[in-house]
């Protein structure tokens, strides 16, 4: 549901010829993070990094930054962003196929911890740290079996080294003062609710402990559970259930432990709002359509997860033509038939003239669109404070 401090500037922009925009409540979003926090608060509970990969928008890692513990990044070009947006934040930098650029800088811009995909990187990160004089800590990404049917995004392929890969590791962990194993990291899959999610932490956890105590790993140790908190486009009143992952998880957790997780969509999305208005209603086939100014050039979302994308319609003024109680398919400006927002959504009315706040589009959105295909002007970017 649309706040009214969105509904209100968004009247304000159209009158202003300045959409289509994205305007995103920094006050929604930032209790949105408190309450996480809150429910993760308990001891044992896991660290948070959120994943800038979901929203880098400078504003919003700002607003985060007071209720997170820290920041994972998983490029070069993010690494830099980030530490130049919060300078003294904690980083984590994970991902496949980091550069020797990448991992020299991740050394250069004081990393806390790198992700390490494979035996291969941990050579060559052993040889730069070497050459550089600097040590680094690590941790292992670990790719495991298993069952990941009926999840929304199975991290399978690339992601990570398999359990018989990570027993190659110890021989340049062991040769490699300039190296520290910290522990394993494990992003196995998303779209999980809390207690798939619980139960895929123990999963992580109970492999992790065997294969470090296998091996002589002393010390402390970290475990990075990954992201993956289910975000329900068709229902965007049904959130995550933090307080009871936040309870399973701290359950879990032994001394010497810490524990840590990598949530992006599930912290950023329901703060942002790509709004836009209706240029066209027509019928086609039998079928109603109504175009609207921009597309999923700017929010692919609706097109790579293949859902309705949730929207308000706001009533304008405008005298054009209109519909009425039929299903309606929302469509943008591109000329392809996959330009769709939502498909056949019942509406009690639309009309030329109207606006649609398209909501949940706080990550995943204008971060990985097609910007440029067609060459339509790009959106405006709004992030608003509450009066």
């Amino acid at each position: 549901m649309i706040t009214r401090l969105v509904e209100d500037h968004a009247r304000t922009l159209a009158a202003d010829a300045h959409l289509p925009a994205f305007v995103y409540d920094l006050a929604a979003l930032r209790d949105h993070a408190a309450e996480v926090k809150a429910a993760l608060s308990a001891p044992g509970a896991p660290e948070i990094f959120y994943a800038a990969k979901a929203n880098p928008d400078v504003p919003i890692l700002r607003a985060l930054a007071p209720y997170v513990d820290g920041i994972e990044v998983a490029s070069g070009g993010e690494l830099a962003h980030v530490r130049e947006a919060l300078p003294d934040a904690r980083l984590a930098f994970g991902g496949p196929g980091k550069t020797d650029d990448e991992l020299e800088l991740a050394l250069n811009l004081g990393v806390e911890r790198i992700h390490v995909e494979s035996p291969y990187e941990l050579a060559r990160l052993a040889r730069i740290a070497e050459a550089a004089g600097r040590e680094v800590d690590v941790l292992l990404r670990v790719n495991l079996a298993g069952d990941r049917s009926g999840v929304a995004l199975a991290m399978s392929g690339p992601f990570g080294m398999d359990p018989e890969l990570m027993d190659t590791c110890t021989d340049t962990l062991t040769a490699s003062p300039h190296v520290r194993l910290r522990g394993i990291h494990a992003h196995l899959a998303s779209g999980l609710d809390a207690t798939a999610m619980a139960a895929q932490s123990a999963e992580v956890l109970a492999w992790g402990r065997a294969w470090l105590d296998r091996i002589g790993h002393t010390g402390p140790r970290e475990f990075n559970l990954g992201g993956g908190m289910a975000v329900d486009y068709s229902t965007p009143g049904t959130r995550f259930d933090w307080k009871q992952y936040g309870a399973e998880v701290a359950g879990l957790a032994q001394p010497g432990e810490t524990l840590r997780i990598e949530p992006g969509r599930s912290i950023s999305v329901y703060a942002g709002w790509y709004v836009t208005e209706v240029l066209d209603v027509k019928k086609a086939h039998g079928q109603w359509y109504a175009v609207l100014r921009g597309g999923t050039m700017h929010i692919r979302t609706p097109v790579t997860k293949q859902h309705n994308q949730p929207f308000d319609i706001l009533t304008g003024s405008g005298d054009g033509p209109a519909v009425d109680n039929e299903p309606v398919t929302l469509v943008g400006q591109l000329c392809t038939p996959k330009d769709v927002f939502a498909r056949e959504v019942p509406t009690d009315r639309i009309a030329v003239g109207d606006l649609v706040a398209f909501s949940m589009a706080g990550a995943y959105a204008w971060n990985i669109s097609h910007h440029d295909f067609l060459m339509h002007p790009k959106p405006t970017f709004q992030y608003l404070e509450q009066k």
